[in-house]
């Protein structure tokens, strides 16, 4: 049956999309850590930074001031003034030069002569008398600590991250085994189980993913016994019902010809015809078949199954082929897409062949949304139409078990 057409999504454009692996939780674990420790590292450097800049820059600052007050004694007792002092010097600032002239004493740092300097003055019969001391050291020193600062922090960074991505890396990969256990289980594998050792041992401390984990463990074995004891239960029930159908199928032979004889016969067909059906569902369901490969030609098969379902369908062949497949369960396949297409849906009935491509489509209005959603359901079918809604059902069990 022809299924509406879906609606395209929008995607966005490819330079607005970011690369699969920024999705994972190591990636931004690891930009999470970087940024964090960038900015503590920034925050502690400029601390550190400011605090032994001020202690220098204190430390240059008293002991020009000191030198300073030795020389403004000398000056004023009429003794020679030492080589780093000087009335008005040349190099010195004009804005210190302006405040001891004020009468005020101050200090700044400047570049003299191609070194830093620091200069101290102060008021000399209306005029600046200066000191300067070499401030080189302190710029190296200040200078060095920004550099330990700078290559402590990248260390510091890298030994993190180092440890922060084995730490994750752990995390995520009980993840990633849980998760692919979760995909096993819905593939099928109802003997998947993490198993995480952290839960086998109930005197270690469980984590967040270890709990995760036991209840994935838990859900899966408690599916597994609910489906365990349906397939049990269909199993169960329908080789029951083969023996009193036979006995049934036995006395409606026995009835005079007649309407009410032709009724009893069908319903006892169709309760044999369902027997069947969930006699082969609890196979496909406890994986117990077995394909019996072998190669074959698409075109004449297809057209075998036309002919033995007895409906008017057409047989399109496109491209014929030959396919290693099993030849009874593709035929089951196929017949029950073909009763499937003429009881739900409406003629023409067109089966083509298409290279290694089978189509069955006809010109109903397609099939329901819970069926589009979910795939076929077992006893559910639309509105008054007839069939147990098993069709389909083993259609794609078989179709599972022959790769198709």
């Amino acid at each position: 049956m022809r299924a509406p057409r879906p609606r395209p999504r929008r995607r966005r454009p490819g330079w607005l999309r970011l690369p699969r692996w920024t999705a994972t939780l190591t990636w931004k674990a690891a930009l999470f850590i970087t940024v964090m420790c960038c900015a503590l590292a920034a925050l502690l450097g400029a601390l550190v930074h400011a605090a032994v800049t001020a202690q220098t820059v204190s430390q240059s600052r008293e002991k020009a001031l000191g030198k300073l007050t030795e020389v403004t004694e000398a000056y004023e007792a009429g003794e020679p003034l030492p080589p780093y002092a000087g009335v008005d010097p040349p190099g010195l600032p004009g804005s210190l030069r302006e405040l001891a002239v004020g009468g005020e004493r101050g200090t700044m740092v400047s570049t003299f002569q191609d070194r830093p300097i620091m200069w101290a003055a102060g008021p000399a019969d209306g005029r600046a008398l200066a000191v300067y001391i070499d401030y080189s050291l302190s710029v190296r020193t200040i200078t060095g600590l920004d550099r330990a600062i700078v290559g402590s922090s990248v260390l510091a960074i890298g030994a993190t991250l180092l440890v922060g991505a084995f730490a994750v890396t752990r995390v995520t990969r009980r993840l990633h085994l849980t998760a692919q256990v979760a995909r096993r289980i819905s593939a099928g594998d109802l003997d998947a189980r993490v198993r995480d050792p952290r839960t086998e041992d109930p005197t270690r401390p469980q984590d967040e993913v270890a709990t995760v984990s036991a209840a994935l463990d838990t859900m899966a074995s408690s599916l597994q016994r609910k489906l365990l004891s349906e397939q049990r239960f269909t199993a169960d029930v329908a080789h029951e019902l083969r023996t009193p159908l036979t006995g049934l199928t036995a006395a409606a032979e026995l009835l005079p010809e007649g309407r009410p004889a032709e009724l009893v016969r069908d319903r006892v067909r169709t309760m044999r015809s369902l027997t069947e059906d969930l006699l082969e569902i609890s196979r496909l369901d406890a994986g117990s078949e077995r394909v019996d490969l072998d190669v074959h030609e698409l075109g004449p098969l297809a057209g075998r199954v036309v002919r033995a379902s007895g409906t008017d369908t057409e047989v399109r062949i496109v491209r014929d082929t030959c396919v290693e497949t099993d030849r009874r369960r593709l035929e089951r396949v196929l017949g029950n897409l073909i009763a499937n297409a003429h009881q739900h849906g409406r003629a023409p009935v067109v089966l083509t062949v298409d290279g290694r491509v089978v189509t069955v489509a006809d010109a109903g209005p397609g099939y329901p949304a819970y069926l589009l959603e979910h795939g076929p359901a077992r006893f559910r079918t639309e509105g008054g139409s007839k069939g147990h809604g098993l069709g389909l059902t083993i259609a794609a069990g078989q179709s599972a078990v022959i790769g198709a």
